[in-house]
This record gives C-alpha cells, structure tokens and sequence, in this order.
C-alpha cells in the first residue's frame, strides 16, 4: 500500500497546476457547504429557542379533543343526531386552583393560569378590538418572557393596581395613550370597567402588539362575567423532552385538551425537516460539481500514464493494485481538499458571526447566528471524500483494464 501511495502521489505532483485546481475546488465546496450548514442550523436553532422561549411548553385549554359520547352512541351501533343543542352553560376551565394542585402533584416545571377573552377597548374617542388576558403576574412571569418585552412599567405592577392594564405599545401610539393614563374596556356580553395603564409592551410582532392586553386575572374574570373560571393553563417544564408525556397525562387527568409545544408547532417541525434534507442536497451537489475537477485529473493522468500502466503491469502488478493507485490519487485530492476546506469552513463561519446590523429601531444589534457543530465538517468531508472516490474510481477502472500489449504497441 506504502507503495502504490508513492506512486499516486508521484502522478499527482507531477501535474501540480490541475492538482492545486482540483484541490480549490473541494475545498471551496466544502467551506461554503460548512458554513452554509452552520447559518442554516444555527439560524433554525435561534428560532427555536425563541419560539420555545414565548410559548409554553404545554398548554392546557378549556376544550375537548373529542366530541362527548352521547348516551343513543352508546346502546346502538348506528345513530344519527339532528338538531342537537348543547347545553346553555359558561366554557371555562372549572375549579382552577383544585386543577393546578392535582398538576403541582407530580409536573417538574412552573404554572400560571389565564382567562382571555375579547374586549373593545375605548380612549380619547378611539375604539380597537384587543384580545384581553388575565393573569397572576407572579406566576405569569414563571411561564412567560414578556417582562424582557417591557418598555415602560412592569408586569408586577398589576400585583399592586387592581385595575391595572398591561398594553401592546403600538396600540397605545394608535390611540395616543401613555402610562398612568384611564382606558375603558367594553366585553362581549356589554360590561364595561375602567382601567389604567401602568405598563407599556414591544414584542416586534403587528398581531401582539396592536391586539394584546394583560391584566389582573380577578378583574378579567368580572369584566367576562367569569368568576372563578379560567380558559387557560400554561406550563413551563424544567425539562422540555417531557412535553409530549406531560400533555398525554395532564389530558387524561384533567379532561381537557392538552397541547405541547411540538404539537403545536407540527407543521414547522417538518417544514425545518424538509429544510434540512433540501440543504444536505444543495451540499451533496456543491460536492459532486468539485469531484467533476478530479475525474477530469485523474482521467488525464490515465491518459498521459498508459506506458506507465503497461510496465506496471509487465512487472506483475494486478489490476486491482493499478485500480488503487489512481482511486489514492482522488481521495490525495480529495484530502487536501477537505482539509483546506475545513480550515476555509470555519474561518468563513468565524467571520459571518462577527457581522453586525441593525434590523429594526427596536432591536439594538444583532448579528448572523451561525453555530459550530464538529457534525457539519465531518458530514462535509465525508462527501468530499466519497466524491473524491467515485470521481477517482471511474477512470481507474479503465486503467485496470488497459492491456498493456496494446499500450506498447501504441494501439491506445
């Protein structure tokens, strides 16, 4: 092996120029394929986290996954229902704090009960539709990221103003309010209840900060004409993996629906699925175009060796000793490629990270979030090298099977 390494590496270096082309190429494919991978999953990442971060892990909700049985279903094999009215009867979770301490029982995490509902909200002769939500702040702040979102005020502040609002800061731009001052709120069923805001909130989404509102959970509950009720109970976990089996269990103890953040978030999950094989791809062909420069080396080298190849053979090498020669002359390419690339990788990765700009006036600086995984060059140098082989195999099987009667003859 020590041998036909020589001689691989002999051809190589007497081609020097196509050498050092061939071996740009890869390793280009593989720094961009590197670094791309890096932005890609470094980006996914991010996101995750923040979506992670403002929702709960599990939330449970004042609804039934199935429609109740009705008592014909269950004596007759075939019924139909026509006209059937449900029962005149408030929605809501019932019994809150005996619900929360049946969960406090055995889930690993913090929990905060909401009742929200819609509401119009009234100042200066401006009305906006909103979504209001009542919450215990000190339990809120356990379950939700909105106290980073504060710009003026805080959450807390609700624990001390019975009648507090907690309000999205571009709803109060489009109505002219500030803090500290009186807001009426109107619900659906015609109450109305006088509010003051002591906190102003920007998350960066239109929808949350036109639309949304905190407030006590007790004065929600009177505004909704629900006392006592709740619609809502969010979860966070200390670890997030039991999402699934914490929704499955909360289900069946509580009886309502039970939703973790993975269900949730189904479709996204396979739409990063489908992101990632789409990336691998565009990676994989980045690849093969660089193993087009070492087929076209490597055939050339079969070409310009044949006398070589003839007296190879005369001596008694077999073919498959020749087969390897030219194979170690891709994968010398395709090494000095990945190498070069690896380095080219993380220098480009190292770079991207240090990029800074500014999105938005809300946001201060922000730069590209790329992350360093081992998996991402070890991925990309194995495809190098894969390319390398097959793009070295080809010609080297011709060069196996040239007769070497005919190369001295000059039949080639």
């Amino acid at each position: 092996m020590i041998l036909l390494l020589r001689i691989a590496a002999t051809h190589v270096r007497n081609r020097m120029r196509q050498t050092v082309v061939s071996t740009l190429g890869v390793a280009l494919g593989v720094g961009f394929s590197v670094a791309m991978a890096g932005l890609m999953e470094g980006s996914q990442r991010d996101f995750m986290s923040t979506l992670i971060e403002a929702i709960p892990h599990v939330e449970i909700q004042d609804e039934q996954r199935a429609p109740a049985l009705q008592p014909a279903s269950e004596r007759f094999d075939a019924v139909a229902f026509h006209g059937l009215r449900p029962k005149e009867d408030l929605r809501g979770i019932r019994n809150p704090t005996e619900a929360l301490a049946s969960l406090r029982d055995w889930v690993n995490g913090s929990m905060a009960q909401r009742l929200s509902g819609q509401a119009v909200l009234r100042y200066s002769g401006q009305d906006i539709g909103l979504t209001l939500t009542g919450v215990v702040p000190r339990y809120e702040l356990q379950v939700s990221k909105i106290e980073d979102d504060m710009r003026q005020g805080s959450l807390k502040d609700l624990e001390v103003t019975s009648n507090g609002l907690v309000l999205g800061r571009k709803a109060a731009q489009r109505l002219g309010a500030d803090v500290g001052d009186t807001v009426t709120l109107t619900s659906a069923n015609g109450v109305a209840k006088r509010f003051k805001i002591v906190g102003l909130f920007h998350t960066g989404i239109t929808a949350s900060d036109e639309g949304f509102a905190y407030a006590p959970l007790k004065a929600v509950q009177i505004l909704l004409e629900k006392p006592d009720i709740i619609n809502s109970i969010s979860i966070r976990l200390s670890n997030i993996g039991e999402a699934n089996d914490v929704a499955s269990r909360a289900e069946r103890q509580l009886g309502y629906k039970a939703v973790s953040w993975e269900e949730a978030n189904e479709g996204l999950m396979e739409a990063f699925f489908v992101r990632n094989i789409i990336m691998y791809t565009v990676v994989g062909a980045i690849l093969v175009v660089a193993g087009f420069g070492i087929f076209n080396i490597v055939s050339t080298i079969v070409h310009e060796k044949a006398k070589d190849i003839a007296i190879l053979k005369s001596l008694g090498f077999p073919e498959r000793d020749i087969q390897q020669i030219f194979v170690l002359e891709g994968l010398v390419i395709g090494v000095l490629g990945a190498i070069t690339g690896s380095v080219l990788g993380f220098g480009l990765s190292s770079y991207l990270a240090t990029v800074k700009f500014e999105l938005t006036t809300d946001v201060e600086v922000t730069s590209l979030p790329i992350y360093f995984s081992t998996l991402h060059y070890v991925i990309a140098c194995f495809l190098a090298l894969f390319s390398s082989a097959i793009a070295g195999l080809i010609p080297a099987r011709k060069a196996a099977r040239l007769n070497p009667v005919d190369i001295i003859r000059g039949a080639t």
